[in-house]
């Protein structure tokens, strides 16, 4: 069987939803949908979770994913924490969901959220990705599965010639394991 590379499945930046720093919440969701509308479906079956923010230099600086969105909406999540590691540290459902009433959680209507949307800015609650959500497009993608499992990402920026070229999706990989997975001979 041939080497599978990390390019092989990416998608290319150019072909991401992708948004200024300086934009809004709105802007992103919007460049989001519009990446969705492009996506080539014979070489991606599963559509986009996120969007990367960019800087001046069009460097990727950030990302935003379903969650982020969904916190960036009510701003009292930041008082909490790391919102991810409560679930997982053996809370109760009954006590999570307790948090919403104590912490005072989406106590407003959501009927005012597109002029919401439009007054959050994404550099303040993007994603910042850390050094272990970046792997070169050379790489093989035993390599990109072991840090998706490890890191428990939903995607990895892709290196090359000192930039970032493209993001690797789970969704993508899972595409392609599955896939060899139905060839093989039983």
């Amino acid at each position: 069987m041939d080497l599978i590379r990390v390019k092989d499945l990416m998608v290319p930046l150019d072909e991401y939803a992708t948004v200024s720093e300086d934009a809004t919440l709105y802007d992103a969701v919007t460049a989001l949908e519009e990446a969705q509308e492009r996506l080539d479906r014979t070489m991606h079956k599963y559509l986009h979770r996120a969007v990367l923010v960019l800087d001046g230099d069009k460097n990727v600086v950030g990302k935003i994913s379903q969650l982020d969105v969904l916190k960036a909406l009510e701003p009292r999540y930041k008082g909490i924490g790391d919102t991810s590691s409560l679930s997982r540290a053996g809370f109760s459902p009954e006590f999570l969901k307790s948090m919403m009433e104590h912490q005072k959680l989406w106590t407003t209507s959501l009927i005012d959220i597109c002029s919401k949307a439009a007054r959050i800015n994404v550099r303040n609650f993007m994603h910042t990705p850390t050094e272990g959500e970046y792997i070169d497009e050379d790489a093989p993608l035993e390599e990109a599965m072991h840090m998706l499992v490890m890191g428990n990402h939903h995607s990895l920026l892709v290196a090359g010639e000192g930039r970032i070229t493209g993001i690797l999706k789970l969704t993508d990989v899972f595409a392609a394991i599955y896939d060899l997975i139905r060839k093989c001979p039983i």
